[in-house]
């Protein structure tokens, strides 16, 4: 088998892995749900400033520019790997984005928190003095610039307001590029996106309560997990590689 083929199948199949999860996990929020409550129907809603509905929040915000960026370089090549990884992308998330606003509405939650930072519910982490799970490949998170936002270690700027999350000016440069140079540069951002979401997934696995939202952003790390394998093999096969360790 050509490497091309071997790449197109390590595409595929991330790709199925990630669609996968996030039909498993839809199709399962009911029985979940109920399981979380003892199945009296009478679960306890999150409160405003929970992990829960923080989570909720801010990954909303984060999966609409992976979203946006899938869309964009679909629009800046017409290489298929590259644009079928980016259709992939842009489905799963925009579901995800789905669920994570429908368990707001069905909390009576906003949407957006007036007062609160983007992250602020990650501080616990910070605080905490146990076990915070498995951040391999996330690197130090004192070593992130910044320290605005406690335990994200993320200073806002020119538009970024996560972790991982593409600037203004990088979605620009994003529109302009077109071929081989906006491929490795969709791949460089969406790399980084993904090492900012797999940290706030983790996060959640963490502080989330146990239910419906913890198994969705446990699949999350998972599938960006593999999807970033992939992402570098593309990118290498570019004569490019990621912009972070």
């Amino acid at each position: 088998m050509s490497s091309a083929a071997r790449s197109v199948t390590r595409t595929q199949w991330a790709a199925i892995t990630a669609v996968v999860l996030a039909l498993l996990f839809a199709g399962t929020a009911t029985v979940a749900s109920a399981g979380r409550d003892g199945g009296t129907g009478t679960a306890p809603v999150p409160a405003a400033d929970s992990a829960d509905a923080g989570f909720a929040r801010d990954m909303a915000v984060h999966h609409q520019q992976a979203v946006e960026m899938s869309f964009i370089v679909r629009d800046g090549t017409d290489d298929e790997e590259v644009r079928r990884l980016a259709y992939d992308i842009a489905n799963t998330q925009a579901n995800q984005r789905g669920m994570l606003l429908g368990w707001l509405d069905l909390w009576g939650l906003p949407k957006v928190q007036s007062g609160q930072e983007p992250m602020a519910w990650m501080e616990k982490s910070a605080s905490g003095s146990g076990d915070h799970g498995d951040m391999s490949g996330m690197g130090s998170m004192d070593n992130m610039s910044g320290m605005e936002h406690g335990s994200s270690g993320h200073e806002v700027h020119d538009g970024s307001l996560m972790p991982g999350m593409a600037t203004k000016t990088e979605l620009d440069q994003l529109r302009e590029a077109r071929g081989k140079q906006a491929e490795i540069l969709y791949l460089q951002l969406m790399t980084d996106h993904h090492k900012g979401g797999v940290s706030m997934a983790q996060g959640c696995v963490e502080l989330c309560a146990a239910g419906t939202e913890k198994d969705l952003a446990a699949g999350m790390v998972a599938a960006q997990r593999s999807e970033m394998g992939l992402m570098a093999d593309l990118l290498k096969a570019r004569g490019a590689k990621p912009r972070t360790g």
